[in-house]
């Protein structure tokens, strides 16, 4: 559909060429100005007008744009075609009209690149016109491109340091925001990041590619199932975020969480978690405060929090919103991340993302729930009460077992960080073995399937009657919680429960999301050949689940004995984060990647790069950290306190009274200090000859700081947390656990 110029009354000849309109929010339809109404003060308790307020959603576009642009908005964004030059500047003018009436000076396109962050890049509306005169100004050029510098963001070698052009490309399936802070109101504009010669640079990118690639996929599958009035398929997420919360003063006065976000030193307090005491109860006041403030704000720029709570470790809570797809969710969850720390300092506070900020009690992840909903609002996740919907849920069930087993690598290091080595495995979190928890029920239906016996012994007839195309009805809640799985079948949806808290939640879901879409592309493969698409689905689901079963445990997950027999059913347990990140460069990957147009292989090769980069320079510095502390604060402060003990013991002697304790303590303490040299400097000549190991490559220089200078690492804070328990209070440079995380208030 292309428009004319008859179509903008008022507009001179050169108005398409330029791509430039004014136009007046003229309402062509029925030929008269709309009028924008004020919003009124919100009155008190009332957040109906407080939520999305500072979001330019499809309302706004519709009230604001002609109602043939705004068609025409909407069908781009289905498509993903480029809006032609005319009506994308209609777009730009409304957006900059709303946001200058929010009080927005600048626009923003808001990526994600690969440092797990987001970034942006302000321009001011407001362009000079000559003589002491100034417009406001947004072009749809400025609104669909963007050139950021790319030549100081991780890209694995995509980009050298002299090649700076990168470029930001406006997405459509999210809508723009308002930023405020005390630097103004901003204009937020999602983006994808890409490098000059189109390979992408960001976390957005891949998610989106995934989710065509599982709608394809899903949409095929269902249209040979017969629901040809399927048209699109959304992955659906909802991440609950982990955080602690902690008294600014102690943050400033810990330089190992100011520089790696978790404390490098700290012995165990006398109480941690043990009494269970923290878990939902009621939230000090000072918290429900920043609580209650981050709802707000998170509210207006449309995260729909829904949930809050304390979580399982003192001074730990949680925050959880509603579902959204993929892509949106992946968004909200980046702003609620960077909205936590901004209104934490507002309350004296600071918000700890860091998977393990402290040893001892639990860290922190993310929830991440998944699942897959149809444009006619079907959950093909949720079992029913008819024999199609049933049908068509079991193999979609199947398709997910199949791809979790098959790349559980993958779902690995979707998972991995530095900080989360620190949790999986840690009786707090799921083992770093990959498996899925179904249930009891849903178990015995699948190994019936399979023609095996069900562990609760259901009869075929009883099951599946495929002759009358009948099924029996299934339960929404057909089993408990398993707390304890990486993967839980949780009802309608799986919960991967391995997510670091302090990552974007991209990775998880673009995985999810290509691994998923890659098994429905083998059904699909072989039902495309049958005459009867609908039996033949109920016998492949049972081949595929005999075929994978080893991935389904419905036991805990925490034990021992699954350990080994995981190892025993040929499960990988891939330890840390080294290791998982060669899965993302096997054959079978790049394959897999390439045929969905998910990644190329060039961009599996940055990440990989990437990873393995930011691994090294997280124990890098977290090593220079504790040579730091260790070196200006715990030993003058040891040798401080040892100093006043000989003196007491001196005194003691002189006085005639007996200083034994104080001799024993000394001695003792002068012990754990010699070793604590000792460690010193283990830990420094580890760092020197990891060093040397660069030259051989990032695969074995990320191998050396995990084997040489983490261990190192390691050795030295278990003499550093003796001595803290030795000194006394006053001497000791650090805060410690207790006072961190008991004295909020």
């Amino acid at each position: 559909m292309r428009l004319s110029l008859s179509d903008f009354p008022g507009q001179d000849s050169d108005f398409l060429s330029k791509g430039i309109c004014d136009f007046d929010r003229m309402d062509r339809k029925k030929n008269k100005e709309i009028k924008i109404k004020k919003k009124g003060k919100r009155k008190e308790g009332d957040f109906s007008q407080l939520f999305a307020s500072h979001v330019f959603h499809e309302s706004e576009m519709k009230k604001r744009l002609p109602d043939r642009v705004f068609k025409q908005v909407q069908k781009a964004r289905e498509t993903g075609d480029a809006l032609e030059p005319a009506v994308a500047q209609v777009v730009a003018d409304a957006m900059k009209d709303w946001a200058l009436e929010h009080g927005a000076t600048h626009f923003t396109h808001w990526f994600q690149p690969m440092t797990g962050f987001t970034a942006e890049k302000h321009d001011s509306f407001v362009v000079p016109v000559g003589d002491g005169r100034a417009i406001t100004r947004f072009s749809y050029k400025e609104l669909i491109k963007g050139e950021p510098d790319a030549s100081s963001f991780p890209s694995g070698g995509l980009r050298a340091t002299f090649e700076a052009r990168g470029y930001t490309a406006w997405d459509m399936s999210s809508p723009a925001f308002l930023k405020e802070d005390e630097g103004g109101v901003t204009l937020c504009i999602p983006t994808a990041f890409c490098s000059y010669t189109g390979e992408a640079l960001d976390k957005k990118t891949p998610l989106l590619r995934s989710m065509d690639a599982i709608s394809r996929e899903a949409v095929r599958l269902l249209h040979i199932l017969g629901k040809k009035e399927v048209s699109k398929v959304i992955a659906t997420v909802g991440p609950e975020q982990e955080y602690f919360l902690i008294r600014e003063e102690h943050y400033q006065q810990r330089q190992d969480l100011v520089f790696t976000g978790r404390t490098l030193f700290g012995c165990r307090p006398p109480k941690g978690q043990e009494m269970e005491d923290h878990y939902f109860a009621s939230i000090k006041e000072p918290i429900a405060a920043f609580m209650r403030e981050l709802d707000e704000e998170l509210w207006k720029v449309g995260v729909s929090a829904r949930t809050r709570h304390n979580e399982v470790a003192p001074s730990q809570h949680e925050l959880a919103p509603m579902f959204n797809s993929a892509n949106i969710a992946c968004d909200h969850n980046q702003i609620v991340m960077e909205t936590m720390k901004k209104i934490a300092a507002r309350h004296g506070l600071v918000c700890l993302l860091h998977e393990k900020p402290f040893a001892y009690v639990n860290g922190s992840g993310k929830h991440n729930n998944w699942s897959l909903q149809t444009d006619t609002g079907e959950n093909l996740l949720e079992p029913g009460h008819t024999p199609e919907k049933n049908i068509t849920f079991l193999i979609f069930l199947a398709a997910v077992i199949r791809a979790v087993d098959e790349h559980a690598d993958l779902m690995r290091i979707a998972a991995a960080t530095p900080g989360n080595d620190h949790r999986l495995g840690a009786n707090e979190a799921p083992p770093a073995i990959i498996s899925i928890y179904l249930g009891d029920q849903l178990t015995s239906i699948m190994a019936e399937l399979a023609g095996e016996q069900g562990e609760k012994g259901l009869h075929r007839e009883d099951l599946l009657r495929i002759g009358t195309s009948s099924l029996s009805p299934l339960p929404l809640d057909s089993s408990d919680r398993n707390r304890t799985s990486p993967f839980a079948f949780t009802g309608n949806k799986f919960e991967f429960r391995m997510v670091p808290s302090t990552a974007s939640i991209a990775a998880a879901n673009f995985t999810l999301n290509t691994i998923v879409a890659d098994s429905l592309a083998r059904l699909c493969d072989e039902l495309e050949q049958s005459d009867d698409p609908l039996k033949e689905s109920m016998k492949l689901a049972g081949q595929i689940y005999k075929q994978h079963s080893r991935v389904v445990f419905n036991g805990n997950n925490y034990s021992s004995e699954w350990v080994q027999e995981a190892q025993r059913r040929g499960l990988p347990n891939i330890s840390n984060t080294v290791d998982a990140a060669e899965a993302i460069v096997s054959e079978k990957t790049v394959s897999m990647y390439e045929k969905h147009k998910v990644f190329s292989r060039t961009e599996l090769e940055s990440r990989y790069e990437i990873v393995l980069d930011g691994y090294i320079n997280t124990i890098r510095i977290e090593a220079r950290s504790m040579l730091d502390i260790a070196t200006r604060f715990i030993v003058p402060s040891v040798i401080e306190y040892r100093a006043f003990l000989a003196d007491t013991i001196r005194s003691l002697r002189e006085a005639g009274a007996d200083a034994t304790v104080e001799v024993a303590n000394l001695a003792e303490l002068s012990g754990h200090l010699l070793e604590f040299d000792v460690r010193l400097k283990r830990l420094q000549e580890s760092i020197h000859a990891a060093e040397k190991k660069e030259e051989n490559g990032s695969r074995a220089l990320a191998r050396a700081f995990r084997d040489e200078v983490f261990a190192a690492m390691n050795a030295l804070r278990e003499t550093a947390d003796t001595l803290e328990s030795q000194v006394a209070r006053e001497f000791w440079p650090l805060p410690s656990y207790g006072e961190i995380l008991y004295h909020i208030v």
